[in-house]
């Protein structure tokens, strides 16, 4: 037996005239697409939806008074959206923000990222953005800190300080012409990181904070990357006198690392993929109360749904206990 499907009838746009005529009743004139209407339009021309989600194909539009913006293009005189994601307008621009996106950085940013490849004198840096991170030779520190310009001996030890494979962290200094970040590593808070445990969640929820290296009670660090990665390690000296600097780009992790350390460092990683699980903004403070929360709960059960949802409600709620 022949079977045939049918793609369903797509569903009619609202006229200009309509939307406004809508919006007007409802109050909504002056509003723009990212607040729903009580009635469900947008009161701009554009498709109702209670969410203003589409998907790739769906005609937003077919109002020739809209320009397109990203995520959209154009198909007999319509404004197409081309990935999954909500609809977003600035006055007569359309855009359509994806649901899953890249990282997409600031200057300033901290990240954390893998090396990918050594080349001339610049090192690739995966930092989860549309293409690999750039990492110059000049814009590192050299062992013992000294401050000399960079020689061709120097590009010759690059493995030496950086090599595939090597997890780093790093500032967002600034762009390259084709949009690759520019990152560097001078200060002696940025650099190699060894002593823990790495862990990714989604870049939006990793909330901006005034610093994003923290210690925890618990006797754990914290490196929280605006690019979604995040590190949790054992404690090493915050104060910058503290640190020697000769060890900066060794490979050897601490050999004082206890058990206890180790199951911290699990218990936080567990903790942080349980709020991210949930989608939750992801600071040091949900984080500690997601620790206390887990406590009560043996290492290896962390993992199950209902136990992580227990422990990002719990911590949630200790949370707005606090902000009163």
């Amino acid at each position: 037996m022949n079977v045939s499907f049918h793609s369903p009838a797509p569903r009619t746009a609202i006229s200009g005239s309509k939307a406004h005529k809508q919006s007007k009743q409802h109050g909504f004139e002056d509003m723009e697409l990212d607040g729903d209407h009580e009635d469900g339009s947008n009161g701009s021309g554009v498709k109702d939806s209670t969410l203003h989600v589409v998907t790739p194909g769906e005609v937003i539009t077919q109002d020739t008074a809209f320009m397109r913006g990203h995520g959209t293009y154009i198909e007999n005189e319509k404004v197409v959206s081309s990935v999954a994601g909500v609809v977003d307008r600035v006055n007569k621009l359309i855009s359509v923000r994806p649901l899953h996106t890249r990282y997409t950085g600031e200057i300033g940013d901290v990240v954390v990222g893998r090396i990918t490849e050594v080349a001339q004198k610049r090192w690739k840096v995966d930092v989860s953005a549309r293409q690999d991170a750039i990492l110059m030779l000049s814009s590192i520190n050299l062992p013992g800190g000294v401050q000399r310009r960079k020689q061709e001996s120097d590009e010759l030890q690059m493995r030496s300080f950086f090599m595939e494979g090597d997890l780093v962290v790093a500032e967002v200094q600034a762009f390259f012409g084709d949009g690759a970040y520019s990152l560097h590593t001078r200060s002696l808070k940025y650099g190699k990181l060894r002593n823990g445990s790495f862990i990714t969640v989604p870049p939006a929820l990793v909330q901006r904070c005034k610093s994003h290296f923290h210690s925890l009670a618990c006797g754990v660090d914290v490196i929280l990357g605006l690019n979604g990665y995040i590190w949790v390690s054992a404690h090493v000296p915050q104060n910058l006198d503290e640190i020697d600097t000769e060890l900066v780009y060794s490979n050897k992790n601490k050999e004082d690392i206890t058990p206890r350390d180790r199951e911290s460092i699990a218990r936080v990683g567990n903790c942080i993929r349980a709020l991210a699980d949930e989608f939750i903004f992801i600071n040091d403070t949900i984080i500690s109360f997601a620790y206390e929360a887990s406590l009560q709960y043996k290492l290896k059960d962390m993992n199950k749904k209902e136990i992580m949802h227990a422990i990002a409600t719990e911590a949630t709620t200790a949370v707005d206990n606090m902000k009163g």
